[in-house]
C-alpha cells in the first residue's frame, strides 16, 4: 500500500535528515549539508548502489509522486521565508563597494557559466525527445553560477560572531542583490524554454511583469490595509495567519498558471508583504510558517537527491563536473575579491568576502529542481550542479573561519566606499 511506503519514507528521511544535520553542526558546518547529504545517500548515487535496488523499493514512482507534492508543499513555505527574511533595506545606502561587488559577483559567473554551457550544449540539447532552447540553457546554468544562498550565508555568519559587523553587513546585501539578480535571470530563462516563439515569450514575461505589478501595488497596500483593521480585534494572530498562508499558496498557484513553477510566487508574495506591520500585530506567524517548512524540507532534498546519479556520469560527465565545479569557485570568487580590492577593501576582507559568497547550498537545489521539473536541464547537467551546490557550502565555513579567526580586526577595520547601514 503506497500511502503506508510513505509514511515509513518520511519517518526514514526525517530521521536521517536530523541525524545529518546534527553531525554537520559538530563539524561545524550549516545543518543544510548533512540534509543535503542525506537526500544524497537515499538515492541512486549510494542507496542505490546496495543488493536489491532498495532506492526504487523504498522509492518506487508512485511513492515518488506522492513525496514530490509534499516536498513541493515544503519547498514553497520555505521559498515564501526567503522572500520575507530578503529585507531590501540592506541594499539601501549601500553604494559604491556593494554596486561593484555585486555586479562583479554575478556578471562573472553568470558569463562565464552561460559561456561554458553554451559549448556543452551539443552534449545536452535534447531532454525526453525534445529539443532544449540554447539560449534557455545557457542564461538558466548561468544564473546557477550566479546565485548565492543568502540563509545559508546568514547563518554562516551568525556562527562566526560576523552577523553585524561591516563585512557580514555588506556580504548580505551582497546576496541579496545577487538572489534577486538571478531569480530575474531564471524567469526569463524558463519564460524562453517553455514560450511558443517569440510571441509566447514575450506574452508570458508581461504576464510575469503583471503579476510582479499587482503584487507590489495592490496586494501590498491591500495586505497594510487588512492587517490594520485586524490589528485590535480578537484572534489576530490566527486570522492573519490563514490569510498569509493562503495569499502564499494563491501566488505560488498564479506563477504555476502563468507557466513558470510554484516557487517564484512564494517567494514574491514573502518579499511584499509588510514584515514590520506583520511581525507587530502577529510576531509569531512567520515562525509558524517556518516550522513546517523545516520539516518538510528534508522531503525536498530526498526528491531531489533521487535525480542525483553520479554512478551514470561516466567519464565525460565527471569531466564535466570538475569543469563546472571549478568555473563555478573561481568566477564567484574572483568576481567578487577583484572588485572588493578595486574599491579599497584590504586583501584579507576582499579574500573572506569572495568566500562567502560562493556559498550556494539550499537556494541552488532549489533552483537546480524548478530546471530538472522544467526539463530546461537534463539530469547530468543537474547532478553535476548540485554536487557543486554541495562542495561550495562546505567549503565556505572553515574558510571563512580560517581567514576571519587569523584576521578578524584586519577583515572588519577597512574604510567604507559609501554609507553601510547594519541591520538591526
Amino acid at each position: 500500500m503506497k500511502e503506508a511506503l510513505v509514511l515509513l519514507d518520511l519517518a526514514i528521511i526525517v530521521a536521517l535528515a536530523r541525524l545529518l544535520g546534527a553531525a554537520a553542526q559538530r563539524l561545524r558546518q550549516p545543518p543544510v549539508v548533512g540534509e543535503i547529504l542525506a537526500g544524497f545517500m537515499l538515492g541512486p548515487s549510494l542507496l542505490g548502489l546496495l543488493p536489491g535496488q532498495l532506492d526504487t523499493v523504498l522509492f518506487p514512482a508512485d511513492v515518488r509522486e506522492l513525496l514530490s507534492i509534499i516536498a513541493q508543499v515544503g519547498l514553497v513555505l520555505f521559498m515564501f521565508g526567503i522572500g520575507f527574511e530578503l529585507d531590501m533595506e540592506r541594499i539601501r545606502g549601500h553604494r559604491g563597494r556593494l554596486a561593484a561587488i555585486a555586479a562583479g559577483s554575478v556578471l562573472v559567473p553568470f558569463t562565464v557559466g552561460a559561456g561554458v554551457m553554451a559549448l556543452l550544449y551539443s552534449r545536452h540539447d535534447t531532454i525526453a525527445g525534445h529539443r532544449v532552447d540554447p539560449w534557455a540553457l545557457s542564461i538558466f546554468v548561468g544564473a546557477a553560477m550566479a546565485i548565492t544562498a543568502f540563509p545559508v550565508l546568514a547563518r554562516i555568519l551568525a556562527d562566526n560572531g560576523m552577523r553585524h559587523g561591516r563585512i557580514g553587513t555588506l556580504a548580505l546585501a551582497c546576496a541579496a542583490v545577487e538572489d534577486v539578480v538571478a531569480w530575474l535571470l531564471l524567469v526569463v530563462a524558463v519564460s524562453i524554454a517553455h514560450a511558443s516563439g517569440i510571441g509566447g515569450f514575450v506574452v508570458m514575461l508581461a504576464r510575469t511583469v503583471v503579476f510582479g505589478i499587482t503584487l507590489l501595488y495592490i496586494v501590498r497596500p491591500g495586505l497594510r490595509w487588512l492587517f490594520a483593521r485586524l490589528s485590535p480585534l480578537p484572534g489576530t494572530e490566527t486570522t492573519v495567519f490563514t490569510i498569509t498562508v493562503a495569499g502564499l499558496f494563491l501566488s505560488a498557484w498564479a506563477t504555476a498558471a502563468i507557466g513558470l513553477h510554484p516557487v517564484f510566487g512564494a517567494f514574491l508574495f514573502g518579499a511584499v508583504v509588510p514584515r514590520e506591520q506583520l511581525r507587530r500585530i502577529a510576531p509569531t506567524v512567520p515562525d509558524r510558517i517556518a516550522e513546517p517548512a523545516t520539516l518538510l524540507l528534508p522531503v525536498f532534498f530526498v526528491v531531489a537527491g533521487l535525480s542525483v546519479k553520479l554512478n551514470g556520469l561516466g567519464w565525460a560527465g565527471f569531466g564535466e563536473l570538475v569543469l563546472l565545479l571549478l568555473v563555478a569557485c573561481l568566477t564567484k570568487f574572483a568576481g567578487a575579491t577583484a572588485p572588493a580590492l578595486a574599491t579599497g577593501m584590504p586583501m584579507r576582507s576582499a579574500l573572506t568576502m569572495g568566500v562567502l559568497v560562493n556559498a550556494r547550498g539550499l537556494t541552488e537545489l532549489v533552483i537546480l529542481s524548478v530546471g530538472l521539473q522544467l526539463q530546461v536541464i537534463d539530469q547530468q547537467i543537474y547532478t553535476c550542479l548540485a554536487v557543486m551546490a554541495l562542495v561550495t557550502t562546505a567549503m565556505t565555513e572553515p574558510l571563512t573561519r580560517l581567514l576571519y579567526r587569523r584576521g578578524a580586526a584586519a577583515v572588519e577595520e577597512f574604510a567604507p566606499s559609501g554609507r553601510v547601514s547594519v541591520p538591526g
